[in-house]
C-alpha cells in the first residue's frame, strides 16, 4: 500500500481553491452518513443542507471535481464518496505520529475516526521517560529521543502536536527536519514553519472564547429588549415585513 511520503493529493495541481478543499470533508461526512443508511442518490439541496452550506456553493465546489450530477436524479452517493476520498488522498495509507501523550494526546490516540478516514497512528511520542513503553490505545508510547528514527522508519509526513505550548516549536522543528511536511497543531501557540510545510491549528480555547462573545452579545440584547431599548428579533422581523404605511410589504412578491 502506498504511504503518505510517496504520494500527495492532486488538489493543488488541479487548481481547486483552498476554500473548496476545506469544505470537501464536510461533504464527505454527510455522504458517509447517507451511504451508511444505504441512500443511493442525493440532491444538491439535500446534501448542502446536511453539510451546512448553500446548494449553489456545493454545485460550484463539485464542478472543480468534474462532478455535475444528473438532472432529476441528483448525485450518486457511493461515487461521490469515492471521488472526494480520492481527491483528499484518503484512498491511501497516511501514517501519523502524535507527539505529546497527555490527556489530549491520549484522547486523540483513542479516537476511532482516524482509521476509517485513511489515517494510521504509526507512533505515540512523549518526552516523559516514565511514559516510555506504556500502552495507550494499544500502542506503546516511545520517547522523543526516537522521533527522527520513528518518522524515517514509518515514512511519516503528517505529525500531530499535542504538547504544552512551550515545547511545541521545538517539536515542530524536529518534525520538519525529519521530513514531516504537514502538521496538525493542538498546542496553544503559533508555529513558525518554512515554506512547503502546511500547518492546521486547532485551538479549543479560542473557539470557546468566540462562543462566549456571542453568548454575551445575546444576553446584552435580551436585557436591552427587556428594558425596551431595542426591539427583539421577532419584532425587528415584523417591522421589516411592513411597508412604509405600516401594513403593506414594501416589496411585493413576484
Amino acid at each position: 500500500m502506498a504511504t503518505g511520503r510517496t504520494h500527495r493529493p492532486a488538489t493543488r495541481s488541479r487548481g481547486i481553491p483552498e476554500a473548496t478543499v476545506a469544505r470537501l470533508p464536510l461533504y464527505l461526512r454527510a455522504l458517509t452518513g447517507l451511504s451508511e443508511r444505504s441512500v443511493p442518490t442525493v440532491s444538491s439541496e439535500e446534501l448542502a443542507a446536511a453539510a451546512g452550506v448553500n446548494s449553489a456553493k456545493l454545485r460550484k465546489d463539485f464542478s472543480y471535481l468534474g462532478s455535475y450530477g444528473t438532472r432529476g436524479v441528483g448525485y450518486d452517493v457511493e461515487y461521490l464518496v469515492y471521488q472526494i476520498s480520492r481527491e483528499l488522498g484518503l484512498t491511501q495509507d497516511w501514517p501519523v505520529v502524535i507527539v505529546g501523550i497527555g490527556n489530549l494526546g491520549a484522547a486523540l490516540a483513542n479516537y476511532g475516526g482516524f482509521a476509517s478516514r485513511g489515517f494510521r497512528v504509526a507512533a505515540l511520542i512523549d518526552a516523559d521517560p516514565a511514559m516510555a513503553g506504556k500502552p495507550v490505545a494499544g500502542i506503546p508510547v516511545q520517547h522523543t529521543d526516537e522521533l527522527e528514527k520513528i518518522i524515517d522508519d514509518n515514512g511519516v509526513s503528517i505529525g500531530v502536536i499535542a504538547t504544552p505550548a512551550g515545547a511545541a516549536q521545538q517539536v515542530c522543528e524536529r518534525l520538519v527536519a525529519a521530513g514531516v511536511t504537514s502538521i496538525l497543531n493542538f498546542a496553544p501557540t503559533v508555529l513558525s514553519v518554512p515554506d512547503g510545510v502546511d500547518v492546521r491549528k486547532v485551538d479549543l480555547s479560542i473557539e470557546l472564547q468566540i462562543l462566549a462573545f456571542h453568548e454575551q452579545r445575546k444576553a446584552g440584547e435580551e436585557a436591552a429588549a427587556a428594558d425596551g431599548a431595542i426591539p427583539t428579533a421577532a419584532a425587528r422581523k415584523r417591522s421589516a415585513d411592513k411597508g412604509p404605511d405600516g401594513d403593506v410589504p414594501a416589496v411585493m412578491p413576484a
